[in-house]
């Protein structure tokens, strides 16, 4: 177990690289500490955590709302918790998202922490301080960026998930790939029947290095002011994706990069190998690459998007792989673009 603390502008969070969810009340005092579990989660790990105080809500994206945030708040005053209470969240990337949240709001903020369990959860979604609920069609449109205090990262959790699940984890992997680490792109190449197959040797390194990547972007631009915003890499159109076709988030992200790469070759001249490259590697991680939904359906979305600045969106796109930049692009334009892809 390697034990690391960053310290962010105003938190410190320490992240416990392959420690145990057992271990867990060697980092938070059991009798001042509630868990907050979806219901999948619950079903599967209470065993490990007998006598602790637990919220349980249900699973799935759809459930990403203000109206669990109500339940969860009300289910906070039910147990008493106070302004030293540590909501533990434990789960997938929906459910960081909202213990960080209704940890921020209630009574003005209460220490939180995550025991992320799957692997798109420990690679991207609990990292970087990101938290909030989806409003309408409209993905993650409410929230704070609060940092955590603790980061438990257990590798035998995500073992436990759904094949497809499994490879949504990966689609944030590429991701950081594409927009910085050309070396991990060729060994997502060179070990993808391996990491397919859960070796437990490549999935560390796979979770390590992408966990270093994220962090090393949020403590150079925390409140997304400049290059964290290539974290967004395939999330503009693949959030509106995700939201018209119903599909996980990392399917999403998927399709999302595709789009990218090809406006990346009209835009910064992207070589098209490089995007023919990327697609390999998308589909050898059982990922889609096409999407299914109406262009305009997508573009009334994604013109809403967080990153929009009046008439245009500061789009990320590809110089290379491994080389990002960001880009404020007119919506005018982005509609023509889409509607050539």
């Amino acid at each position: 177990m390697t034990t690391q603390t960053h310290q962010f502008q105003h938190a410190a969070t320490t992240y416990y690289l392959g420690e145990s969810l057992a271990n867990l009340g060697n980092y938070v005092n059991k009798e001042r500490t509630i868990l907050l579990l979806d219901e999948n989660v619950d079903h599967h790990y209470a065993d490990l955590l007998p006598g602790w105080k637990k919220l349980v809500v249900p699973d799935g994206e759809d459930h990403k709302n203000m109206e669990v945030i109500d339940q969860i708040i009300n289910g906070l005053i039910e147990l008493e918790a106070d302004r030293k209470t540590t909501l533990v969240g434990i789960g997938g990337g929906m459910l960081t998202d909202i213990t960080g949240f209704a940890a921020s709001i209630y009574m003005r903020g209460i220490p939180f922490g995550f025991v992320p369990t799957t692997l798109l959860a420990q690679v991207d979604a609990s990292i970087g301080g990101k938290n909030g609920v989806s409003h309408g069609m409209h993905k993650n449109m409410l929230g704070t960026i609060n940092q955590p205090q603790f980061i438990l990262f257990d590798y035998t959790l995500p073992s436990t998930m759904p094949a497809t699940e499994w490879c949504n984890g990966f689609a944030e992997i590429i991701k950081y790939a594409c927009i910085y680490d050309a070396e991990l792109f060729t060994y997502l190449e060179n070990n993808k029947d391996k990491a397919l197959a859960q070796d437990v040797s490549v999935l560390q390194y796979l979770v390590e290095r992408s966990v270093a990547i994220k962090t090393k972007f949020v403590l150079e631009d925390e409140f997304e002011s400049g290059v964290r915003r290539w974290l967004n890499f395939g999330h503009t159109l693949g959030h509106a994706v995700e939201k018209l076709e119903n599909i996980a988030h990392g399917q999403a992200v998927a399709i999302g990069m595709v789009a990218a790469a090809k406006i990346s070759e009209k835009i910064t001249k992207l070589p098209s190998e490089q995007t023919n490259r990327l697609i390999r590697l998308i589909n050898d991680y059982r990922l889609p690459v096409t999407m299914q939904s109406d262009k305009d359906a997508v573009f009334n979305i994604f013109k809403l998007d967080k990153k929009r600045e009046k008439d245009h969106i500061h789009f990320v796109l590809l110089e290379e792989l491994g080389k990002a930049q960001t880009q404020p692009i007119p919506l005018d334009e982005l509609k023509q673009i889409l509607k050539e892809l």
